[in-house]
């Protein structure tokens, strides 16, 4: 028996969880309106920045899915993404907090999920 590494490199464009985080991208931009706190200006334009880096990178990782590096950076913009309700201190806002910890939780989950492949990959057994 012989033991060959897995190929774990998708087609360009055919990763959910990257588009999973495109959709969470434009969620995180619209957050402001669906919340009715456009009124903040930090909130607003936290959501508003982070939302478009998010889709962006989202769109580099489909676009090149040999290379870790997107998913990476998305994991870190993820974090930012849940921790910023505290570090910018709009927990007051309910409904956009909400939405920056429940983005940015799964934002973590989708990208370090496919890093975590990516840099682990499955063994197949050859006769």
């Amino acid at each position: 028996m012989l033991n060959l590494r897995e190929n774990m490199v998708a087609a360009p464009w055919a990763r959910w969880q990257n588009w999973a985080d495109v959709v969470l991208g434009i969620i995180l931009f619209i957050s402001p309106w669906y919340t009715a706190t456009w009124g903040n200006g930090t909130s607003s334009w936290n959501a508003w920045i982070l939302g478009v880096v998010i889709v962006l990178v989202s769109l580099w990782a489909l676009a090149t899915p040999e290379s870790p590096i997107p998913q990476w950076i998305n994991t870190i913009l993820g974090i930012w993404v849940f921790i910023s309700p505290w570090v910018l201190n709009y927990t007051r806002l309910a409904g956009e907090a909400w939405s920056a910890w429940i983005i940015g939780a799964l934002t973590i989950i989708f990208s370090a999920w496919v890093a975590l492949q990516m840099q682990s990959p499955r063994r197949a057994t050859v006769t």
